[in-house]
């Protein structure tokens, strides 16, 4: 089996935030009624975590899972127990109206990290989300636009934020974050 590659090679740049791709992570996407305790007790069970509300996310270490839609939850693993996970999940979910996809190759992530403040405006700078403190925090998770790509969002930590996007559009991505990274102090 072969080794996964990251979309840009670890490319990191720093302004008022640090924004850098994050190494390979599996992602494993489920598509079914998120209402169904069957559904919901199985993601539970195989990751280890609590399935979060509506625009909700639960982490712990390199594990998330996160509200993507009424009928969708994304669950982030290392990538070596994505086989392992799919499996346990498609096992689970026999007999359910339910679909379990490994997008793990499908993604580009990125991590952006800085002084709290800093790092909202960056974020607010390419999406139409409140980024205001009340409004977004740890354990939230945005599905949105950055741009003109599509991708989501959340803070595991203050001062922190993970982003997922198409790897198709890594590049435009990382570019579109470097620049709103910059100060605006750049052209006084």
């Amino acid at each position: 089996m072969s080794e996964p590659v990251s979309a840009l090679g670890g490319a990191k740049t720093e302004a008022l935030v640090t924004v850098e791709e994050m190494a390979p992570r599996g992602m494993i996407v489920l598509r079914g009624k998120l209402d169904d305790t069957a559904i919901t007790g199985a993601l539970e069970k195989v990751s280890g975590l609590a399935m979060p509300g509506q625009r909700g996310i639960t982490v712990d270490g390199a594990r998330r899972l996160a509200w993507m839609s009424p009928d969708e939850a994304m669950l982030i693993l290392p990538r070596g127990d994505v086989s392992g996970a799919q499996a346990d999940l498609t096992a689970a979910l026999a007999g359910a109206h339910a679909l379990v996809a490994d997008l793990s190759d499908a993604r580009a992530s990125f991590r952006l990290s800085g002084e709290d403040a800093a790092l909202r405006e960056v974020l607010a700078r390419l999406s139409p989300v409140d980024m205001h403190q009340t409004a977004f925090g740890p354990g939230m998770v945005r599905r949105t636009r950055l741009a003109q790509v599509a991708g989501a969002f959340w803070m595991p930590e203050v001062g922190v934020a993970e982003l997922v996007t198409f790897r198709s559009v890594a590049q435009y991505a990382f570019d579109l974050l470097s620049v709103a990274a910059r100060s605006p102090r750049v052209f006084a």
